[in-house]
């Protein structure tokens, strides 16, 4: 597959692919019981979430992938492995999720965290609110 080129880690297994590709299709976060019940996981022969959390835990090893926490959902990272601090904006209402780059508030937060003595090992940042097309649409109603 051509869109592996800027992926430098150890070839990705069938199921590891199967999930990723899963993720790219998704226009949202989806839950590791999502991705099990999505038809092409089916037919990968993957049944047991296990499974699914053991492809995805590869995945966010390589940054091909990102846990959104409060969600408790995944997303395909397009950037490919990155060492930057990501922010996520979560529509509350359709649900869509957009990564962000947080290199300045990476900065200030774990300096706030380092002046207590702090050993930051990463930053995440999660924001909700709505995407513009719900604010322009709760603007209107």
């Amino acid at each position: 597959m051509a869109d592996h080129a800027h992926h430098d880690g150890p070839p990705l297994t069938r199921n590891q692919q199967a999930v990723l590709a899963a993720l790219k299709g998704a226009d949202k976060p989806l839950t590791a019981y999502d991705v099990l019940g999505l038809p092409a996981i089916r037919k990968a022969g993957m049944k047991a979430p296990l499974t699914i959390y053991r492809a995805l835990d590869k995945l966010i090893d390589q940054g091909l992938v990102h846990r959104i926490e409060s969600l408790n959902a995944f997303v395909h990272c397009g950037h490919g492995p990155h060492d930057h601090a990501t922010g996520f904006l979560i529509c509350t209402d359709c649900g869509r999720t957009l990564e962000v780059h947080l290199e300045s508030c990476e900065t200030h937060l774990a300096g706030r965290a380092r002046e207590q003595g702090f050993a930051v090992d990463n930053v995440r940042v999660e924001m909700t609110g709505r995407c513009p097309e719900c604010a322009a649409r709760a603007a209107a109603s």
